[in-house]
């Protein structure tokens, strides 16, 4: 999965008052990731994947201490049933039409290919995940209390790839995500949706994927 912030995605929860500066945001889902027991969540869209831009649809569930998430996926049609569990030490992704399991080290996991913008390694650390990039906010629309963040992000190497996400003031959330190329491309437009905040999940869950399935070690 090739490596830009729009994993931002997958990632965030926010929680308090106003914000003016990118910092102050990415504070604010921090604090609130960490606080919270686990996060669930919608991301749909478009993204491209093998080259082209195709339908994207998945759940994300995480228990951000733990670094711990999980996604699976609806569409595209070439991941349909797909899982992907990530902690902080390797990525375990289920491939529901060959029935096996790779399992790749994190520190491998950022450079496989798959749908452009997207990264699950730091799905559930918002902190790590923008490491590596320079943030700034670049607009601020509605009024107090209900006020949405456009935040963009390029990385620090120096590469012309960048991406903008949407935050809400109502609850602190990510609520859109796009990514661009190098040569100024969008390669991925997702909405976020069915946020949900500390629903009960357990690590075994978010764990769990099919016993009989063949593992292949990378």
């Amino acid at each position: 999965m090739k490596k830009t912030l729009i994993t931002l995605t997958a990632l965030c929860a926010l929680g308090a008052a106003s914000a003016q500066t990118a910092q102050d945001i990415i504070n604010k889902v921090d604090a609130t990731q960490k606080a919270a027991r686990d996060v669930s969540f919608r991301v749909s869209g478009t993204a491209n994947f093998e080259s082209q831009s195709q339908k994207v649809d998945m759940t994300v569930k995480s228990i951000p201490a733990q670094s711990l998430a999980r996604i699976q996926f609806a569409a595209p049609d070439a991941l349909a049933d797909n899982i992907v569990v990530t902690d902080s030490k390797e990525v375990r992704q289920y491939m529901f039409l060959t029935n096996q399991i790779t399992v790749t080290p994190i520190s491998k996991a950022a450079n496989n290919a798959g749908i452009s913008g997207l990264d699950f390694n730091n799905l559930s650390n918002t902190s790590e995940l923008l490491k590596s990039y320079n943030v700034k906010l670049v607009g601020t629309t509605g009024s107090a209390g209900s006020r949405v963040f456009q935040l963009e992000a390029t990385p620090k190497s120096g590469s012309a790839e960048k991406t903008r996400v949407w935050i809400t003031e109502a609850g602190w959330r990510p609520n859109r995500l796009q990514a661009y190329d190098k040569n100024g491309k969008l390669v991925a437009d997702m909405t976020i949706s069915n946020y949900k905040l500390n629903s009960g999940l357990t690590a075994a869950t978010l764990k769990a994927l099919p016993k009989d399935a063949q593992i292949i070690k990378q």
